[in-house]
């Protein structure tokens, strides 16, 4: 599925070719800290198959508990996370869902770091809901 993407601001745009069958949920304590979330969907593209159309990403290298170098790459500008890649050949990018422009059409089909899940995010439909953000 070929897929369009890009930061909050506009100043870094992307296309990639995706299998939507690999878009995942992390609930590892890296992936909570960096999206600033519960947790991070992710989808990925095999290296050729992702392009950058306009910007250029800052990188910062994380090192995961496994020892393993990744870089993540965001937007200088407005900070959104773009994607996660590793260090060496091949690679392949683990695209962030919420930059995807069919996101929509992308369910998670697995779960990974389970152990690190928070313990509400399995009963989310159990939780008040608001079609727009609730008044003041």
């Amino acid at each position: 599925m070929k897929v369009q993407g890009g930061c909050h601001c506009g100043n870094i745009t992307y296309e990639a070719e995706i299998n939507p069958e690999t878009v995942s949920i992390c609930h590892c304590t890296d992936c909570q800290t960096l999206s600033g979330s519960a947790y991070r969907t992710n989808v990925r593209a095999i290296e050729g198959s992702f392009k950058l159309l306009s910007g250029k990403p800052k990188i910062y290298v994380k090192t995961a508990e496994s020892g393993t170098k990744r870089e993540q790459g965001f937007c200088p500008e407005c900070g959104s996370p773009l994607y996660a890649t590793s260090v060496t050949e091949p690679r392949i990018y683990g695209l962030r869902v919420g930059t995807i422009r069919q996101r929509d059409q992308l369910r998670p089909r697995t779960q990974g770091w389970y152990r690190s899940a928070q313990p509400w995010v399995s009963d989310l439909s159990s939780m008040t809901q608001h079609p727009k953000q609730p008044g003041r």
